[in-house]
């Protein structure tokens, strides 16, 4: 039972650990770029009357997100926030694929290379590790009945 629970403890960290970094990443990518990602945010028709604002909170959600993950207090919100966020570029993702002429990536270095649906596959995988990390933070949460005294 104790090879299971850290089995599930040390996937739920793997997760973090991948979230955190894809967002700091991600993140520090714009920023350092930051004039052609608000350009490539202008170049999308659905983006483009708020690409000034999008610019900057992007980014700043992304930095906010790891942070939460990071504290352990914190870590179920910042994994809703992460989930929801990913969520968010997923549903961007797949309007840009169906709907939209081409669009550059307006991501930040090497995931800025993948294509639109590599992108998709990519971001899809996110949400499923998000999905897994918020039942395994749920999971750690509930008190463990087999061994409840009374």
């Amino acid at each position: 039972m104790k090879v299971h629970h850290k089995l599930k403890n040390a996937l739920l960290e793997f997760i973090c650990f991948l979230y955190i970094l894809l967002f700091v990443y991600a993140a520090l990518s714009k920023l350092l770029v930051f004039d052609e990602f608000k350009m490539q945010i202008g170049q999308s028709q659905m983006l483009t009357h708020f690409s000034e604002i999008i610019a900057w909170v992007v980014p700043s959600l992304e930095i906010l997100i790891a942070i939460l993950i990071i504290i352990p207090r914190f870590r179920l919100l910042g994994m809703y926030a992460a989930f929801n966020l990913m969520i968010m570029f997923t549903a961007y993702i797949f309007i840009v694929i169906n709907f939209s002429d081409d669009i550059p990536c307006s991501c930040g270095g090497i995931i800025e290379k993948l294509g639109w649906t590599e992108h998709l596959i990519f971001n899809t995988a996110f949400v499923i590790l998000g999905f897994i990390g918020i039942l395994l933070i749920n999971e750690n949460k509930q008190p463990d009945l087999n061994y409840a005294t009374l």
